[in-house]
Formats: structure tokens, C-alpha cells, sequence
């Protein structure tokens, strides 16, 4: 419903149109009604009313003058003026300040709904407008973040217009960053595949979104600067260096410099992630440059130095300082290295396997211009010819395959070069293992170990992982090597052993078939029942009938 004010001095046509107009059948209501255009200006001053149907001529104030001082004050008010025919001049006037229509005297019913009805749809389409205008701003706010995320991203990558620049600060509110030196830091979660890969997408959501207020509570507070996510488990901080002007001289003891602003900033960093998430980072640290535009070489900078972890380990804080740069490898994988894992691993010589990997990794260490990806093929490598021993010994199960291709995974999910050598180690190390068993003959007294521990503890809920630790060896081998040398696997073993001990147990009375069921391991009757079916062809119950 929109609402509705009449101005005119003469009584006859202010009382025809308050009293014999159904203004509610257009959709308006009819709030006040004033003889003159001094009254008029202060009711509609005070009800503020979508629509004034005003008289040209008044005396004292006329319509014209009073039109100009509501479209002074409420501009979205639509003035529609009621003249005589002799008014041209007025009715020119009333153009100027941007009437929506007139209405000529003796006004017609017919003519005042069209007009009314143009008014109302203007109204509508401009509260519609409005109304788009606000909800897109609106969304244009709750943008903002992610506006400004990718200015910072481009920023860092090379991909900024220097021209625009000023122009993008002022429309992101990122006017904190119009200073005179900056300096990047990149702050990287330690071992993120397994801080990322147990929790939902909710938690690594409100995982990101707390780092970031933790980094940007700490830069607030120690230095200025502003943060944000650029992939998972990296942040990266732009940092407001500190300029040490001439006031400052006197108090130059007391006044910290920006290295070690920096540095204690990255060490609060560091310690509170630590304290309140428990995650253990690294922190790479760039160069000081004096222009956004030169931001993309600190960040590079700031990368190389925490990509270093793979050589110096985690948790650190790493600068270029603490670089070593090379231009080519100091030392190439040589086949004799392989010759001599090969060697150690047929022998089933652990300490020799480890050994020989330690010499290598030590000497790829110093292959740090080529970073990680050289030596995670070499590790690659070894667990391919590793596949070779398997193969001679027979040992290449379909689970051993699969063993090895969440290798090949897991080497290129490991963050330090010690991490690559630990992990590679415990895989040879159980090829090792399976070499030496199988070719000392001493296989049999595996099996023989893992029978009797199966015949000991069956009614508890064993597990692979339970069987490998009582004999000292891996799941993976001990299902590897118990499958090769019976010719069934480890569960079905222990399956033929309950049975059977249910079948000594059914032949007494007494015992109840979910006692039975309890006795041997299993925690549901129904599956027992079923599974017992499947092996002796009949249910434990029929089974005891057909002992009487």
C-alpha cells in the first residue's frame, strides 16, 4: 500500500479527492490533506509520504515551491501537480524539478487512475531496484573476503596491474598495505596429509579459519600486516616493515629492529599453533622489498627457505640465510648403489639394508638445488627393485602389490628427507626380513609359532596385527609368508580352529549354543551360526542333534 498526501487550496477539489476517490481499490492510502503549501511541506516533512498530489497555484507557498523543497528532502517522493489550462508556464516549471505527471482541472476519475497507476509501478520498479541494489551489496560485503584473498593471491603470484593497485587497496579496505617496505613469511603445517586426511570438510574448514586468527591476532599485536589461506596447510603473512626515522635515534637501544620484530613474531607463531592446536609448523622467512609489486620475489623467497625442511627438518624457522644454493646435482644415483641394496636385501641382512640406504640419503642430501623430488625417486626406485627380490622369492602376493603402490603413495607424502629414509627403510626392511626367513629355511618355525599362538588365544578377538606382534614380525609379512608356506590365509586358519573347537564343545549338553558361539571368539550367534553352517554343511544345533 503506498501512501498519499493532497496539497490544493481550493476546498471543492481537496474534498472531492479525500472524500469521493476509492484510493484504496489503487493501492494507496490516504494519510493528510493540507489547504495551503506551507502546511503541506511540514506534514509531508513529517508523514514522508510515497506520493503528493499537489495544486500549482497556492498562496504563499505554490505547488513549484514546495515541490522543490520535498525533492530536497525526500527524493524517492513522487509529486504529481494539478494545474488549470492557463498554467503552461507553471507547468514548465513543474518539469524541471522532475514531476511524474499532471492532472488538468476538472480532474477526470478515469484520468487520475492512470496517472496513479503509472505512479504506483514507478514506485514498485524503483523499491525493486533498490532492493536489488542492497541485496548486491550485501553480497558484494559478504564477498569481500574472498575478493581480497584473491587480490593477495595475485599479489604473491605476479598477476597485479601496478596502475590499479591504490584503486584495488581502497575498494578491498586494504589500505594497511600502502606502506613503504614489506616482507613475506610463509607458514606451512607439518605432516598435512595426516592433519587433513582424519577430519571432515567442517573441521578442516574451522581448522583453517582458527590458524588464520591466531597468525593475524599475533600480527595485529607484534607488527602490522595481513594473512590468508593459500592452499591447504599453507599461509602466507604480508608484513609492514618498520622504518627507524630520526626521531627515533635517541631510542635506538630500546627500539626493536624488523629482523627481530620478525623474528619473535614467527617464534610467537610458532608456539601458540604448537600450545593451542598442537601443530607442529615451519615458517619460511623472504627478503625485505619496498613494493607490492616486488612482493612475488619475497614470497618465492619465503617458499624456497620453508621448503628446506626437507633437508633441515620441521618446526623451524628457516630464512634465506640458511640456504645453500646449488646449480647441479653433487652427486647422480649410481646403478652400483643399487647393486648393493640389491645385494643386502637377497642376503636378508637388515643392518647392511639399512646401512647401504644411509650412505645414499647422506650423499643426496647434498643435492639441494634439485629439493625433494630427486631423492623421492631414488626411494621410488629402490622399492621397484625391491619388487625384483619379492619376485625371485615368490613372495609378490596380491597383497604385496597393493603394499607396494600405497608406497609409491606415502614417498611422496613425506615432508623431510629423514622422514623418506625412515620410511623407506621399514619397507625394505620387511623385504629383508622375508629374505632371510625364506632362505634360512626357518619359515617353518614362523607358521609352527603362529599356529600355536592362534591354538592359545582363538577365543579372543584376534586380529592380524595381534598374531604379527606375538611373533615379532609385520602384519603384512606374517599374512605374506602364512599364505605361501599353508596355502591359506591367517583368517581362515583361525576360522578352521574355532570350529573345530566348537564341535569338542557342542558334543556337551550343557553348553548352550551362545555359550559355545562366546567360547570360541565370535560375539555374534547368528554369524556363528552361519559361518559354522558354511564350513560342516549344517547349524551348530543340527550338528548336535546328529551326535545323539
Amino acid at each position: 500500500m503506498k501512501t498519499l498526501v493532497i496539497v490544493d487550496d481550493e476546498p471543492s477539489v481537496l474534498n472531492g479527492l479525500r472524500s469521493y476517490v476509492d484510493w484504496a481499490g489503487q493501492g494507496i492510502e490516504l494519510i493528510g490533506a493540507a489547504d495551503d503549501g506551507d502546511t503541506g511541506l511540514e506534514m509531508i516533512k513529517e508523514l514522508k509520504p510515497d506520493i503528493v498530489l499537489t495544486d500549482v497555484q497556492m498562496p504563499a507557498m505554490d505547488g513549484i515551491r514546495m515541490a522543490a523543497e520535498v525533492r530536497a528532502v525526500l527524493p524517492f517522493t513522487k509529486i504529481v501537480f494539478i494545474s488549470g489550462h492557463n498554467d503552461a508556464d507553471y507547468l514548465r516549471s513543474a518539469l524541471q524539478i522532475h514531476a511524474v505527471d499532471y492532472l488538468l482541472k476538472p480532474i477526470r476519475r478515469k484520468e487520475l487512475a492512470s496517472v496513479m497507476g503509472k505512479v504506483t509501478g514507478a514506485l514498485d520498479a524503483e523499491a525493486r531496484e533498490r532492493s536489488r541494489v542492497k541485496e548486491m551489496q550485501v553480497k558484494l560485503a559478504q564477498s569481500l573476503p574472498l575478493l581480497r584473498e584473491r587480490f593477495l593471491l595475485s599479489v604473491i603470484s605476479d598477476r597485479i596491474n601496478p596502475a590499479h593497485i591504490r584503486e584495488k587497496l581502497e575498494f578491498l579496505d586494504l589500505a594497511l598495505l600502502s606502506a613503504n617496505g614489506y616482507i613475506v613469511i610463509v607458514i606451512m603445517i607439518d605432516d598435512i596429509p595426516e592433519v587433513l586426511d582424519t577430519r571432515t570438510e567442517q573441521d578442516k574448514q574451522l581448522l583453517s579459519y582458527t590458524v588464520l586468527n591466531i597468525i593475524q591476532e599475533l600480527i595485529d599485536k607484534q607488527m602490522r600486516g595481513i594473512t590468508f589461506e593459500k592452499q591447504p596447510g599453507e599461509y602466507v603473512g604480508i608484513l609492514l616493515t618498520r622504518q627507524l626515522d630520526d626521531g627515533d635515534t635517541e631510542e635506538a637501544e630500546e627500539v626493536q629492529s624488523p629482523e627481530q620484530e620478525l623474528l619473535l613474531l614467527a617464534e610467537s607463531i610458532r608456539d601458540n599453533l604448537r600450545q593451542w592446536l598442537k601443530l607442529s609448523v615451519t615458517i619460511g622467512v623472504g627478503e625485505g622489498v619496498s613494493s607490492l609489486p616486488e612482493l612475488p620475489s619475497s614470497y618465492k623467497q619465503a617458499r624456497g627457505a620453508a621448503d628446506q625442511k626437507w633437508y633441515l627438518g620441521k618446526n623451524r624457522i628457516l630464512s634465506m640465510d640458511k640456504l645453500e644454493s646449488a646449480e647441479h646435482l653433487r652427486y647422480r644415483y649410481e646403478a652400483e648403489w643399487s647393486e648393493r641394496v640389491l645385494a643386502a636385501l637377497r642376503s636378508g641382512d637388515r643392518k647392511r639394508t639399512l646401512n647401504e640406504l644411509e650412505q645414499i640419503f647422506a650423499r643426496l642430501e647434498q643435492n639441494r638445488g634439485h629439493g625433494s623430488r630427486y631423492a623421492q625417486n631414488v626411494s621410488l626406485h629402490l622399492i621397484l627393485q625391491s619388487g625384483q627380490v619379492m619376485l625371485e622369492l615368490n613372495g609378490m602376493s596380491e597383497e604385496w602389490e597393493q603394499k607396494e603402490m600405497e608406497a609409491w603413495k606415502q614417498v611422496m607424502r613425506q615432508e623431510t628427507m629423514q622422514d623418506l629414509l625412515r620410511y623407506t627403510a621399514a619397507y625394505l626392511q620387511e623385504v629383508c626380513d622375508f629374505s632371510h626367513l625364506k632362505r634360512s629355511g626357518k619359515a617353518g618355525e614362523v607358521i609352527e609359532r603362529v599356529r600355536m599362538l592362534i591354538g592359545q588365544r582363538f577365543a579372543e578377538n584376534l586380529s592380524a596385527s595381534d598374531i604379527a606382534e606375538g611373533v615379532y614380525l609385520s602384519p603384512t609379512y606374517v599374512r605374506l609368508l602364512f599364505k605361501q608356506e599353508t596355502g591359506e590365509t591367517l583368517f581362515e586358519y583361525l576360522t578352521k580352529v574355532r570350529i573345530e573347537q566348537a564341535k569338542n564343545l557342542l558334543k556337551d549338553p550343557q553348553n548352550k549354543l551362545y555359550e559355545v558361539c562366546y567360547a570360541v571368539g565370535y560375539t555374534d550367534p547368528s554369524h556363528f551360526s552361519k559361518l559354522f553352517k558354511k564350513i560342516t554343511g549344517s547349524t551348530p544345533s543340527a550338528y548336535r542333534e546328529q551326535l545323539k
